[in-house]
């Protein structure tokens, strides 16, 4: 029973049983029928803006930066005990993400 739970031999398992669940699903479906309005752009009835909301990456980087700083800062501080080198860490930590948010 235990070999049923290795990951090798789970992963031939689910193959054939994921290819008969997708076969039952494409024979629930229907056949499938081309309309132009399947392939619009759907917003709740409006039409699709004309231009894009946040002009380039920079927005996203910020932050992206900032969850990045935050996240990996905290691991690093999780995994010490508290002394005065993971103090200053933590200042350092501190004085990026002020300095990130006020740009």
């Amino acid at each position: 029973m235990e070999v049923l739970l290795t990951p090798p031999v789970a992963f031939l398992l689910y193959i054939p049983l994921v290819l008969v669940i997708v076969g039952i699903g494409k024979l629930l479906a229907g056949p499938e029928e081309t309309n132009p309005m399947k392939s619009s752009v759907y917003g709740s009835g409006e039409a699709p803006p004309a231009h894009t909301a946040a002009p380039g990456y920079r927005p996203f980087f910020l932050i992206a930066f900032f969850f990045a700083i935050l996240h990996l800062g905290m691991l690093v501080l999780g995994t010490t005990e508290l002394t005065l080198t993971s103090a200053a860490f933590l200042g350092g930590l501190v004085l990026a993400l002020v300095a990130l948010i006020l740009g």
